[in-house]
């Protein structure tokens, strides 16, 4: 077991390890501080010892990049808020690195993982099963352990369904855009709920034809996206994440064609920092309803906290996520609790 002292235990910190850090080494040893140095018999008496957390239960994240995650802050303020006896870190850890990455968490008995890009697909053939979902998806983004036995689980097309609860969605189409992990996820979602057609495009014009096949979709050439009269618009591309895209938006609400009826249409970014991508601040200006990927964010989240627990993530999880991103600015200072907000 690893013997944590609590005073040097942040809260609300994210613990990411680069490749550098091996999982048996300073990834492990992240929370326990500088090691003690040592003391001539003059010194004055060292002052108590804090009292330590012992985890017993160890998860985590992996991907690369993996700079802003909040995953950590998230599961971390879980477990403490439950009295759990587990840590969840973060590992960043480059493609090259995956296999060696996955045979360390067995040696280690992690016991659950969150995975993100680009790792969704290509950790599957290095697991021992895969639910149905996930299979279907094509991707996994969690992890658990049966046993000696490692599970992929999609956790995804919770999330992403979990702010649509309320729609019509037999009359209601949706135009998807974007083939990647993220997408499927998406597909998968809306074809379970049923929405009456789903359209799918991709600048390519080529990598979103298997994802029509797989999903019963309806292929549609990137030119004509704002041709078609969707009462939801879905950003899965990368398009608009901080950093180099910031700027980019795949949908032009100018030329959006209104739907068939009267209800106000909903943009979708799956995207969650920033809060406000290009893509929604060009929705709220068109006024347009918006559901940030904040909302997906933190309902896959809490849907991983249930396998791994089989406990329900309690709200300060969620709340530790709002105020560490309403004290960086990224999102209002009143951290609305609605999923969808309104063009109003």
């Amino acid at each position: 077991m690893l013997a944590v002292s609590t005073a040097n235990m942040p809260k609300s910190e994210n613990l990411i390890f680069s490749p550098r850090d091996s999982l048996a080494g300073p990834a492990l040893s992240g929370y326990s501080g500088s090691m003690p140095s040592s003391r001539s018999p003059s010194s004055p008496p060292a002052a108590p010892k804090a009292s330590a957390f012992v985890p017993t239960a160890l998860y985590g994240i992996v991907g690369w990049p993996l700079e802003r995650t909040l995953s950590p802050l998230l599961h971390n303020t879980g477990f403490q808020a439950l009295g759990l006896p587990a840590v969840y870190l973060g590992w960043k850890i480059p493609p090259e690195q995956l296999t060696a990455f996955a045979d360390s968490a067995r040696l280690l008995d992690v016991q659950g993982l969150s995975v993100t890009m680009p790792h969704k697909t290509a950790l599957m053939p290095l697991l021992d099963s895969v639910s149905e979902q996930a299979r279907l998806t094509g991707a996994v983004n969690t992890v658990c352990r049966d046993g000696d036995r490692l599970r992929g689980e999609n956790t995804d097309v919770t999330g992403f369904l979990c702010p649509l609860a309320e729609f019509d969605a037999e009359n209601t189409d949706v135009l998807l855009l974007g083939a990647g992990g993220a997408a499927r996820a998406a597909a998968a979602g809306l074809a379970l709920r049923r929405f009456r057609r789903v359209f799918v495009a991709t600048p390519s014009d080529r990598s979103h034809i298997s994802l029509a096949g797989d999903f019963g979709c309806v292929p549609l050439a990137w030119k004509n996206r704002h041709d078609i009269r969707a009462g939801i618009v879905v950003n899965s591309t990368p398009l608009g994440m901080r950093g180099e895209l910031a700027d980019e938006t795949p949908y032009d609400f100018e030329k959006a064609a209104r739907p068939r009826d009267s209800r106000t249409p909903t943009a979708y970014d799956m995207v969650y920092d920033p809060h406000e991508t290009r893509f929604l601040r060009d929705a709220r200006l068109a006024g347009w309803n918006r559901v940030s990927g904040l909302s997906m964010f933190l309902a896959q989240g809490a849907a991983q906290f249930r396998l791994w627990t089989g406990r329900k993530l309690p709200p300060q999880a969620e709340g530790a996520v709002r105020v560490r991103l309403c004290a960086a600015g990224k999102i209002p200072e009143e951290c609305p609790e609605k999923r969808i907000e309104s063009a109003g």
